[in-house]
């Protein structure tokens, strides 16, 4: 008898990678693109309303880009690791612009 479990499937370290990654695309993606879109509308010298549909309008472009890109990166912590980054830059951004900073 064979076992339920085949031992062509991928192993469990495999198995959190892609995970990770999913994560990365789904918590990740959301997080810099709401970031970059505060941002945007508050970087911007154009009316209040523009600025704001402009932010909106480059969160759509930047939240598919960053699920791509977080299954292109070499691992998972990489993924993390740029996403943590990038974050880190448009948070500061966003305070300073505020005036928090």
């Amino acid at each position: 008898m064979t076992s339920a479990r085949s031992s062509s499937s991928p192993p469990l370290r495999y198995r959190f990678g892609v995970g990770a990654r999913a994560a990365a695309a789904l918590l990740g993606g959301y997080a810099l693109a709401s970031l970059a879109s505060a941002f945007t509308a508050l970087a911007l010298p154009v009316p209040r309303a523009e600025a704001i549909l402009a932010g909106n309008m480059l969160a759509l472009v930047v939240y598919p880009a960053v699920a791509v890109w977080s299954f292109l990166a070499a691992s998972a912590g990489r993924a993390w690791a740029g996403l943590l980054v990038s974050g880190t830059a448009l948070a500061l951004g966003v305070w300073i612009l505020r005036g928090v900073l």
